[in-house]
């Protein structure tokens, strides 16, 4: 069963970048290396969200749900699930097998 990946990146000033993706490693990677782009010209490379569902119309719902909250909203979703603001990039290591429906990283809907 495939997975979608609903995620927030961050750089150290906490600006946001929100995605979507399929291949989470392949994503982050792209990221890092970016030289163009908003990735590139804001250093966006911390995972401090993720959220897992196995439907792609849902995850790109989401992402658009998150894209239109306001800042003040979305700092709040980040604070309430990784308060430290860690990166999550070692999320696969953690969640290997894990059931989308009961991983932390599940998709929500608010």
């Amino acid at each position: 069963m495939r997975q979608y990946f609903v995620y927030i990146l961050a750089n150290r000033s906490r600006r946001l970048y929100i995605g979507v993706t399929n291949d989470m490693a392949r994503r982050l990677a792209e990221h890092r290396t970016a030289t163009t782009g908003f990735s590139a010209r804001y250093r966006c490379c911390r995972l401090v969200l993720i959220e897992t569902t196995a439907d792609a119309r849902s995850a790109i719902a989401r992402e658009k749900q998150l894209k239109n909250w306001r800042r003040e909203k979305k700092l709040a979703l980040i604070q309430a699930t990784n308060a430290a603001w860690d990166d999550l990039s070692g999320w696969d290591s953690r969640s290997q097998g894990a059931d989308s429906s009961t991983s932390r990283f599940a998709l929500r809907s608010e």
